[in-house]
């Protein structure tokens, strides 16, 4: 019995944005006083053009960022790709209480993304990739909370009562 989900960041908005940039970046490099030659975009190292195309292949990147959350009677793996090559295991002796948390991404942890929580309360990092308000909420024997976001909420909630009652893990409440 496990569960299995994966999520990657999805930050469509973020294309039209760079796209109205992208125009006026362009647009002042290219017809501004008769605009750049050859010769003089050559001499500047094609640093316009890399202006523009430079934040594309950013945001194509975080774009291809996936996490994965696997739930298993050993414990809990998660991988965020390319950043984690390897998954993380967490194991269930190491964790005090297992639930939904009800969050705010941008209120509480700033965004979306890997993110610690606001106010310099390192030890309460989280992995938001929706704009969901509840996630799966990890604390830690040793202070320590994890908090991933998921997108299968109900199918989530039901494993875990199936999973607590079928294993008799105490962690999750």
């Amino acid at each position: 019995m496990e569960f299995e989900e994966k999520q990657n960041l999805n930050l469509w908005w973020l294309y039209i944005l760079l796209g109205l940039d992208a125009v006026i970046v362009l647009s002042i490099v290219l017809f501004d006083k008769g605009g750049m030659d050859f010769q003089v975009m050559k001499q500047a190292y094609f640093a316009p053009l890399l202006a523009v195309l430079l934040p594309f292949l950013v945001i194509f990147v975080i774009q291809k960022n996936k996490l994965s959350l696997k739930i298993t009677p050993e414990g809990i793996f998660y991988r965020y790709f390319p950043f984690q090559l390897k998954a993380k295991l967490l194991e269930w002796q190491s964790m005090e209480r297992v639930y939904l948390n009800k969050f705010d991404a941008l209120g509480d942890y700033g965004g979306w993304g890997v993110r610690y929580r606001l106010w310099f309360k390192f030890n309460d990092k989280a992995y938001i990739l929706n704009d969901k308000e509840r996630g799966l909420q990890i604390e830690f024997k040793n202070g320590k909370r994890l908090l991933f976001s998921s997108n299968k909420l109900e199918d989530l909630e039901l494993f875990l009562i199936n999973f607590k009652t079928r294993y008799n893990i105490q962690a999750i409440q």
